[in-house]
């Protein structure tokens, strides 16, 4: 008898008293918990989002919808980028301002040139407040997945309070399972057994959130 065997025996013989639950999936686990952890308004739920953000170590800035293209053109200038990734669908006023060169977004473009990229600038699908947690799902105005991984430097747009939630489960009923989302807290880091931390090993190095109030 094999190891897998001799496993797989022990589990049907650990199940035989456990009677044949036939419940469709959505059914069989109750979801009767609560989907956030008290109430707040949308200031705080803002705020939230903020700290956490910058607890992962990401930098946070707040402007609103007319003063976007300024702060864009600010962030850029601060960290030097001479080149700027755009994604196909990034409202075309957002860098209006920026003299930076904005490179496209080619299918054909490979990972050496995408690291050849200062910055990218992208929107974002959701925010998650209770975990600092930004989710990009591949729209328009965030472009393909490596886009985001592959340069140093990420600027995020998050409009608020449009695209702010509370909490995982909020952010889960908004997401599509099928497309390809990356969740993204804070920038890319890794320990290793020394915990001595590494930044920019995954991802891009620095990441800026700046929160668009649109109200």
């Amino acid at each position: 008898m094999s190891s897998r065997d001799l496993i797989l025996g022990r589990v049907r013989r650990a199940l035989a008293d456990v009677a044949q639950d036939d419940a469709p999936y959505e059914q069989a686990v109750s979801r009767s918990y609560l989907s956030r952890h008290g109430e707040r308004s949308i200031a705080r739920t803002v705020d939230l989002l903020a700290e956490n953000l910058a607890d992962y170590r990401a930098l946070v800035h707040r402007a609103d919808a007319p003063g976007l293209p300024s702060v864009l053109e600010g962030l850029l200038s601060a960290h030097g980028a001479r080149t700027v990734l755009v994604p196909p669908g990034l409202p075309s006023n957002w860098l209006s301002l920026s003299g930076v060169e904005q490179v496209p977004d080619r299918a054909d473009d490979t990972p050496r040139d995408l690291d050849r990229v200062d910055s990218v600038v992208t929107g974002c699908a959701v925010a998650i407040a209770e975990t600092g947690t930004i989710v990009l799902d591949g729209g328009p105005d965030q472009g393909r997945r490596r886009i985001t991984l592959i340069p140093d430097h990420h600027i995020c747009v998050v409009r608020v309070p449009g695209q702010v939630v509370s909490s995982v489960p909020e952010a889960l009923r908004r997401l599509d399972p099928t497309r390809p989302l990356t969740w993204i807290s804070g920038p890319s880091a890794t320990s290793d057994i020394e915990l001595d931390r590494v930044e920019g090993v995954h991802g891009p190095r620095t990441l800026e959130v700046v929160l668009v109030s649109e109200e």
